[in-house]
């Protein structure tokens, strides 16, 4: 299978979840990511910042409007919506909250869905709530592949088990063991 694109969303616990697989992917990794990291909606860009000091990676807060990249990590900007559109470009929305998050994992996950079907990734990493659970379950229903970091890896539990109530066919990994996984996927 040929995929075309990676999501992420991870909340409570995620800087750390997150760490572990952006710094354990090749440097020649291609696949775009696109990550929903809850935050406060006061934050400033520190992630991306930190992030792209430290991995091989181009890391960055999406803008809008951007187009997907190859070689790319884009970070949802705090208190907005990270969208992906039919034409494999990035928008932002400060639409009401969905479960209790702007940014939404769910409303990531389900647009990135819709674009890139059985050719996307998508990915639960830890956190305390069940935002992301049913935008996974729309990546599996459209073919592409649902990853859960297991509950026993992941700092909050919460999330990962309430994504693999919604999505029982989701492959379930220590957190240590996604990065390789993701570069076996990218070869």
């Amino acid at each position: 299978m040929a995929y075309k694109a990676i999501v992420i969303g991870s909340s409570a616990g995620g800087l750390i979840a997150l760490k572990t697989i952006i710094l354990g992917l090749r440097k020649d990794f291609m696949l775009p990511i696109i990550i929903v990291q809850h935050i406060s909606p006061h934050s400033d860009s520190f992630m991306a910042r930190y992030f792209n000091q430290i991995s091989p990676l181009h890391v960055k807060e999406a803008d809008e409007r951007e187009p997907v990249r190859s070689g790319h990590v884009y970070l949802a900007p705090p208190n907005f919506h990270l969208l992906v559109e039919e034409d494999q470009t990035l928008s932002l929305s400060v639409e009401e909250k969905v479960n209790f998050s702007r940014p939404s994992i769910d409303i990531l996950f389900e647009t990135a869905s819709y674009v890139w079907g059985k050719h996307l990734i998508g990915i639960i990493l830890t956190g305390a709530n069940n935002d992301g659970a049913s935008g996974l379950e729309k990546i599996a229903r459209a073919g592409g592949l649902a990853i859960i970091q297991s509950p026993e890896s992941a700092e909050v539990p919460i999330m990962p088990m309430s994504a693999m109530d919604h999505c029982p066919t989701a492959l379930i990994l220590p957190l240590n063991d996604i990065p390789d996984y993701l570069n076996k996927i990218n070869q």
